[in-house]
């Protein structure tokens, strides 16, 4: 029966209409008159939603900097161009922006792939970049939780939502820096005296070299940081646009609770979710429900202009259809595997060699 619920698509449907069922009564209970919503839109400042387009865009920008900077410690030369590696960031957001889950994070891992040179653990291995670019967003969301609970009006109920995004974050840290050591520990096994699942993570901690390089760890962590900086810069222009006279420490709580919204997505995007988490986030500061929920439908509008705008851009470029978009996570799980498969052969032909004789 379980193995019917998890690896079966009506199984997996049956899991997910409940919860489904649970969270659109919630938003049903929670939304606000339409029309209502509708009359916070005609006093809107465009200037200000100009300025928090462009420090949406300046944010991908400098993070797409911060994964050139790990897939050149991940990667032997030829290394990849940074307007490839930008063109993959960019259709990796639409996919994380427009399909459920993470699929995003796969889309660009093999894009990207199409434009450096193959060999033995490619797709591994930049598929182990984008879990360290990840690690490096650990530390500024560490800051910015703390930041949050010194100086905003953070309601109780977004606490263990921050509390559970934030043990992922050091989880994943931890997981990250101890592949790490395990890949320096053996850089000096050869791969085909490893087993299937070992050479996997070897492959996979390929992509994590930049943890070993002190000068382009700290590059990166900068551009991340400065990713995140623009991104709240982003979420206060927003509150000019929307007349919200509020702090850059409410600015901060907003952009905390957004991405405790979107890591988990059910559905693209988390709509609704993340307008009404929005909204209930700035309650404490006296914003109207209602307001805040019209703010929120704002903001995720210029966050996903800059995603799906970028994003559909280098999709065709890239000469990709919105179809195979949706196959790439299975096309991509496929490659690891013939990956693996490839490197079978040599690792039996090693052992079934016979030893040179000694003179």
């Amino acid at each position: 029966m379980t193995q019917w619920l998890v690896h079966t698509r009506r199984g997996r449907v049956t899991l997910l209409v409940p919860l489904l069922a649970v969270v659109a009564g919630v938003l049903a209970w929670r939304a606000p008159d339409l029309h209502v919503v509708g009359s916070a839109f005609t006093e809107v400042r465009w200037q200000w939603v100009a300025a928090a387009i462009g420090m949406n865009l300046l944010s991908v920008v400098v993070r797409s900097v911060a994964w050139h900077i790990v897939l050149n410690q991940a990667l032997p030369p030829p290394h990849p161009r940074q307007r490839h590696v930008f063109s993959a960031f960019c259709v990796g957001l639409l996919g994380n922006a427009v399909l459920p889950g993470r699929v995003g994070e796969i889309a660009r891992v093999a894009v990207l792939a199409r434009r450096v040179p193959h060999g033995n653990g490619t797709w591994a291995a930049i598929l182990g970049s984008t879990l360290a670019h990840r690690l490096f967003d650990v530390l500024p969301t560490a800051g910015l939780v703390a930041y949050v609970l010194v100086a905003a009006r953070i309601p109780k109920w977004a606490v263990p939502g921050v509390e559970v995004v934030l043990g992922i974050g050091g989880a994943l840290l931890v997981a990250g820096f101890a592949l790490a050591w395990q890949h320096r520990r053996q850089r000096h096994v050869p791969v085909e005296h490893l087993g299937r699942v070992r050479r996997l993570m070897h492959m996979l901690s390929q992509g994590l070299r930049v943890l070993h390089a002190p000068g382009p760890a700290v590059a990166a962590a900068f551009f991340q940081l400065l990713g995140w900086t623009t991104q709240i810069l982003a979420v206060y222009f927003a509150f000019k646009a929307f007349q919200i006279e509020e702090s850059m420490a409410a600015a901060a709580l907003v952009l905390l609770v957004a991405n405790v919204a979107l890591a988990f997505p059910l559905w693209p995007g988390s709509v609704g979710l993340f307008q009404a988490g929005v909204a209930l986030a700035l309650v404490p500061y006296g914003v109207a429900y209602r307001h805040g929920f019209a703010y929120g439908i704002g903001l995720q509008a210029i966050e996903m202009s800059v995603g799906i705008g970028l994003g559909l851009v280098f999709l065709a470029r890239e000469g990709i259809s919105f179809a195979i978009l949706k196959r790439i996570p299975k096309v991509s799980v496929d490659d690891v595997g013939k990956e693996l498969e490839a490197d079978e052969p040599m690792a039996e032909a090693s052992s079934a060699a016979p030893e040179p004789q000694r003179v």
